[in-house]
């Protein structure tokens, strides 16, 4: 089976040009074929706050308003988006941008209102995994950002690491997947004031343990939840670290066990 790798980076890695312009050079040199997903949350608050508005989080997800989703697409599907592609064009990775709407790859619905109301927000309901496999075998390299549309018309604001969460999960029926969870810190740490403290392997019941004691910070917990999901659903690989994990020769990441 066909190894397919595919890499989540989060706002803050955008934000530090530097480590941008070395992910870039790095993702291009991935062998094989691979996908990219982008957040970018933290430029969507930027422009937020420049026009006056408070971008509100609940346990690490954005509450999208009608004017924070126009900032989201614009900021996403625009600006970081392209210049993203630009920056893997210059590297000879022949990248391709993407929204869900586009090319029908990725289908969500609305976030029903049980206690709290996100507004424009989707949860995925099915990746076509056929669409992609057919970018990805025309020498294409997708890049994702962390939008998704529900079919009629409408763009939904979607968590970018379930985004690559279901990507991956989707692309198991013909690829062997390994998920690459790339942000600001080196790993999952065990004493949020220490750096340094990357646990080296997560399992299901340290998990647990570290929720109990609260250990695990609220912005980790979607994407620790989407790790797990991953795997129990097919996923082979996954690792949480900084931009250089996809570097040669590094090994400080936390690798997700079941």
């Amino acid at each position: 089976m066909m190894k397919l790798t595919l890499v989540k980076i989060g706002g803050h890695s955008l934000e530090n040009k530097k480590d941008l312009h070395q992910f870039l050079i790095d993702f291009s040199r991935i062998e094989g074929v691979k996908i990219l997903v982008h957040g970018g949350g933290k430029s969507a608050t930027n422009l937020a706050n420049k026009l006056g508005l408070n971008p509100t989080l609940i346990a690490g997800r954005r509450i999208t308003d009608a004017q924070n989703l126009d900032i989201a697409i614009m900021t996403y599907a625009g600006l970081l988006n392209k210049n993203i592609v630009a920056g893997l064009q210059k590297n000879k990775c022949n990248a391709i941008g993407l929204t869900g709407a586009d090319a029908n790859t990725i289908e969500s619905v609305k976030r029903p209102v049980k206690t709290i109301d996100y507004g424009f927000v989707g949860d995925v309901k099915k990746v076509n995994s056929r669409n992609i496999k057919a970018l990805l075998l025309a020498g294409f390299t997708p890049v994702f950002c962390a939008l998704t549309h529900d079919t009629n018309g409408q763009i939904l604001n979607t968590n970018a690491d379930t985004v690559a969460s279901e990507i991956a999960i989707a692309m198991t029926e013909e690829f062997e997947v390994e998920l690459l969870y790339c942000f600001e810190l080196k790993g999952v740490l065990s004493d949020i004031k220490n750096r340094n403290s990357v646990i080296k392997e997560l399992t299901t019941s340290v998990y647990r343990r570290f929720l109990k004691q609260g250990v695990i910070s609220v912005g980790m917990l979607p994407k620790l939840e989407n790790c797990f999901k991953a795997l129990q659903q097919g996923v082979s690989v996954i690792k949480i670290g900084n931009t250089s994990m996809i570097g040669k020769g590094y090994d400080v990441f936390t690798k997700i066990i079941l």
